[in-house]
């Protein structure tokens, strides 16, 4: 690097501590010591020419991508983008004021932040998706690619992560690196400001450079290290090495920082984090940086418009792989449309992902190592390039879901329904992303019997109706499981499918319609007692059946049940369920759900907002801690088969 370019960025990152330090007074709030670390390391990034970003277009996909993991050094990323010529001096100092783009923590409402960030552990693995993604969209697939093979007039787009030392901790971060470091994907880089110091303390291994480089070399990762992480010229090489070398393993550069660089009663000291300085100190620390250059402009590099060839890149080996699996898939069997036998929902998931696979090929599907029970080992076995098996980490999964949907795929993710309440921060969070995802839960409820309580999601309705854009959908039987898996692949946000294991009887012709939000209403008149009592029933999902077992067995006993099939707990279709609640006052929901959080809830919510005025209100759900035994039987013993509902119709 020549001492011209050398001694601009050393004038950059002068620039950019002022911002950030200006910024964050002005806020009154923020992580100055925490932006202060990585200064050098992504004004060598960004203004050296080894970022490359359309700055008019920033979602292009021969961008390359850079997720802020550590989201608290926020300020330094919006201050990359003042000193880059995006923004003004004046909006940087909108800084956490309300309606500023420019939040605490990144969110895709600042244009250059490909997701929310700042819950710590995620950015990896949402940079691993979309590394997956960039190898999917050029080489229609995503496994390693001999560099033999390889035309392009310059390097696939890279994805650069900015990880702080202390997130480490995180078991998310591994499983993420141990995945990158198994499919070798070689166009993610993680780069780790090791500053030593965290929120309250020091991290478990400090400065200790080579315990982290034994942890990521042993997952298979290319280690560069970096003694003086604010010394330009060593980040420069070891950038400049690290796109040279290309080596096909991801990538880590591991940097040893100060926290607070810059300013020296900052510098390394504990008790900063989070803390801000007051005017005073300001005023002394600006003394303190000498002469500030404000005309100074950092300049992204444009990246090249790289020619996209999907899908023509393919080693012998790959190709092998490929049709030794759509082999097996030619022999798999699926449920027929025409099948009348009772068909598990989770089946006609699986089934329904092939078809929407046919016509869609945006579609793409990952699994937690679940794939023979929630049958997404059709969909891999059709269409292999487009099925990623992440293995049990369902963090992981999801993150990588949000990765994969930032470039344009319409993601499937599933696993069992009580497995997914731990990946909930990652869901909760993907929100802010806006990501478009998919989840399908399945094995829900007591219904799956002989597993026993710990297999058995019983929470999982409360997670996701808590989740405020989320739609949830609950089908009843293979027709309805497959249009709804249809319409998921339709809507935007985030979608969850809620599938049962046991098999259940074909409810819905063909021809049924399935409109979100929406409701079906099954209604038996009895024409010995044509004014017999009236009761609502509202069930989903296994339940339907024992209320339509019910509503047979009440027949001869002057009581009609209207059973309403609420296949979209949320959102309501609140025009159609006000109109049913009016008619028929009388009510009980059923569910294989915990009480709190379920449709019950739901339901009763809906009946406080509109003000609705019913005689009664029973709810039928599990209020038992469940133990293993036959499917039937946990209905029973949870009071929420054919028999209790028939019990609570006459009790009213």
């Amino acid at each position: 690097m020549d001492k011209e370019n050398q001694e601009k960025l050393k004038k950059i990152a002068k620039l950019l501590r002022y911002y950030i330090l200006l910024s964050t007074t002005e806020a009154g709030s923020g992580h100055p010591t925490s932006s202060l670390s990585s200064v050098e390391l992504l004004a060598t990034l960004f203004f050296a020419g080894f970022f490359r970003q359309d700055l008019k277009n920033p979602k292009a996909l021969y961008n390359d991508r850079f997720i802020l993991s550590k989201g608290h050094a926020s300020p330094l990323l919006y201050s990359l983008y003042t000193v880059a010529g995006v923004f003004t001096k004046e909006a940087l100092l909108t800084l956490r004021k309300f309606g500023s783009i420019f939040e605490g923590h990144p969110s895709p409402k600042f244009p250059y932040a490909e997701v929310a960030t700042g819950s710590l552990g995620q950015g990896l693995s949402i940079g691993l998706g979309m590394a997956l993604g960039i190898k999917l969209r050029f080489f229609g697939h995503y496994r390693p690619v001999s560099h033999f093979f390889s035309t392009q007039p310059e390097p696939l787009p890279f994805v650069f992560v900015l990880l702080g030392d202390s997130e480490l901790a995180e078991g998310q971060v591994w499983e993420a690196i141990s995945l990158g470091g198994h499919y070798q994907i070689d166009n993610l880089v993680a780069i780790v400001d090791v500053s030593r110091l965290g929120q309250t303390a020091e991290t478990m291994v400090g400065w200790n450079l080579s315990n982290y480089q034994k942890k990521f070399e042993a997952f298979n990762w290319q280690v560069y290290s970096v003694r003086d992480g604010h010394d330009i010229e060593e980040i420069y090489n070891v950038y400049h090495r690290l796109i040279k070398e290309n080596q096909p393993w991801p990538k880590v550069v591991l940097a040893k920082t100060i926290k607070g660089k810059g300013i020296s009663f900052l510098e390394d000291k504990e008790g900063w984090h989070g803390k801000v300085l007051t005017e005073t100190q300001l005023k002394e620390t600006i003394k303190q940086l000498g002469d500030v250059d404000f005309k100074i402009k950092g300049v992204i590099q444009q990246p090249k418009k790289i020619l996209i060839e999907a899908g023509n890149k393919v080693d012998e080996k790959t190709v092998l792989v490929i049709k030794k699996l759509q082999k097996l898939a030619s022999t798999s069997q699926s449920p027929s449309s025409k099948e009348k036998n009772p068909v598990a929902t989770r089946e006609a998931f699986g089934q329904s992902l092939v078809d929407l696979g046919l016509t869609d090929k945006d579609i793409v599907v990952l699994d937690a190592e679940t794939a023979n029970s929630t049958y997404e080992d059709l969909f891999a076995r059709r269409f292999p390039n487009r099925f990623i098996e992440v293995f049990i980490a369902e963090q992981n999964m999801v993150s990588i879901g949000v990765g994969l949907a930032c470039l344009g795929f319409k993601v499937f993710l599933s696993s069992f329904s009580a497995f997914l309440t731990r990946a909930f921060d990652q869901i909760r969070m993907a929100q802010y992303s806006n990501a478009h995802i998919k989840i399908a839960g399945s094995h829900a409820g007591v219904s799956i019997g002989y597993d026993g309580p710990s297999q058995m999601g019983l929470e999982d309705l409360a997670m996701f109706s808590s989740i405020l854009t989320s739609t949830i959908l609950y089908p009843a039987d293979k027709v309805s499981s497959a249009k709804l898996t249809s319409m998921a692949n339709k809507l935007p946000g985030i979608v969850y499918l809620r599938l049962t294991r046991e098999k259940t009887p074909v409810i819905y012709s063909e021809e049924e319609e399935f409109p979100i939000p929406g409701l079906k209403i099954h209604s038996r008149e009895n024409s010995n007692f044509p004014n017999g009592k009236k009761i609502l029933v509202i069930a989903a999902g296994i339940t339907l059946s024992e209320a339509l077992k019910a509503q047979r067995n009440l027949i001869g006993k002057n009581i009609n049940l209207v059973v309403v099939d609420l296949y979209c707990p949320k959102p309501l279709d609140r025009n159609l369920l006000k109109n049913l609640i009016k008619t028929y006052p009388k009510i009980i929901v059923v569910e294989d759900h915990y009480p709190e959080g379920g449709i019950g809830s739901l339901v009763s919510k809906f009946i406080l907002e509109e003000n609705l005025s019913v005689d009664h209100f029973i709810h039928l759900a599990c209020r038992k801690i469940p133990t293993s035994g036959l499917p039937q039987e946990l209905l029973a013993y949870e009071e929420i088969d054919h028999q209790a509902i028939t019990r609570a119709a006459l009790a009213i």
